[in-house]
């Protein structure tokens, strides 16, 4: 009898120490799986942080970028066209902001930038494209200076746009251009201009249509 009473003891001692057991470790998983949890989440939180916010390509992606003719040209004919090209910009601006006066200026300056370049500053090539287009940029140049008429200034803009924009292609301008284009212009023929400012400010028709027209290539 007395045996088989300590065989009960003995038993149940051995249960309650499984069961502690069992218990310690269910413990110990639960403690476990919680930091885990705890872990992934500071992961995936500190992942999200650390990923760059990429900034919005979409208004570029029909902009064409457009390389240089001559990549090497002398000094002085790099600031002459910087001072060409800062003229221009300020015709530009003037006929935007609907300014005869200012518009007439400028291509005064413009004029008289042109007669005193130093053509000798060119190889023989980049001379006889600069010739093919000098004559030409210079009539439309003192059109706009002389006549007190904006839309006879805003005719002739349109074709020294196109002028400029080979001369900048031809030999770059030292500073980041647009060519922008309005289609609406003399008749729905449409015209082009460059701009310094990536925001649309039309030559063309000023106030009555500011923000007509496209950015369609990048000089830079």
């Amino acid at each position: 009898m007395i045996i088989v009473v300590m065989c009960i003891n003995l038993l149940k001692i051995i249960i309650m120490k499984n069961i502690s057991t069992v218990f310690l470790a269910l413990s110990a998983l639960a403690l476990s799986c919680n930091n885990n949890s705890t872990s992934n989440e500071d992961n995936i939180n500190m992942s999200k942080e650390n990923v760059p916010k990429q900034e919005n390509t979409v208004a570029d992606k029909d902009v064409k970028m457009v390389s240089v003719t001559f990549a090497n040209v002398d000094p002085g004919v790099t600031t002459y066209m910087k001072s060409l090209v800062q003229n221009y910009l300020s015709i530009k601006n003037a006929l935007a902001n609907g300014s005869e006066s200012e518009a007439s200026s400028a291509s005064g300056k413009m004029s008289a930038i042109i007669k005193a370049f130093d053509k000798s500053l060119l190889t023989t090539d980049q001379k006889k494209l600069y010739d093919d287009i000098e004559d030409d940029l210079k009539e439309h140049a003192e059109h706009i200076s002389e006549k007190n008429d904006i839309e006879h200034k805003r005719l002739h803009f349109s074709e020294m746009s196109e002028d400029m924009y080979e001369m900048v292609k031809a030999f770059g301008s030292g500073m980041t251009l647009y060519h922008d284009h309005c289609p609406m212009y003399d008749n729905n023929k449409g015209a082009m201009w460059l701009s310094e400012t990536r925001e649309i400010r039309n030559p063309y028709f000023g106030d009555k249509m500011m923000t007509c027209g496209s950015v369609k290539e990048m000089f830079k």
